[in-house]
């Protein structure tokens, strides 16, 4: 039985196991090799702010400004996009393109400081 239960485990790693056991230091370990060093309150402090500013956009700009916002900063899984190509798509002039950006950034600047 015993022998059975160390064939089971004989493929197992562990985290601290050496990998490189050349160093005096007890060596590289697989813990050190897949370390993670993001914040995990930054990544929620970034995903309730973003969750915030995506409902300020829903209830703040028309159709237009979201559209043109979306499209611009490459929200909603999007890839950001050019003024130029913006209004390609959109079949309107660049410079109203950055009309209606410049307008839709301060609206939303002013309901994002208000909200916060």
């Amino acid at each position: 039985m015993h022998f059975r239960a160390g064939k089971k485990s004989a493929n197992d790693v562990h985290f601290s196991e050496p990998i490189d056991s050349s160093s005096d230091d007890g060596g590289l370990t697989l813990m050190d090799m897949i370390a993670d060093d993001t914040c995990i309150d930054d990544e929620i402090e970034l995903k309730i702010s973003s969750q915030q500013l995506y409902r300020i956009i829903n209830s703040t700009l028309s159709g237009r400004e979201r559209e043109i916002i979306i499209l611009r900063y490459g929200l909603c899984g999007n890839m950001p996009l050019t003024q130029r190509e913006v209004a390609k798509k959109l079949d309107i002039s660049r410079s109203y393109v950055s009309r209606i950006e410049k307008k839709a950034l301060e609206e939303l600047r002013k309901k994002y400081e208000n909200n916060v």
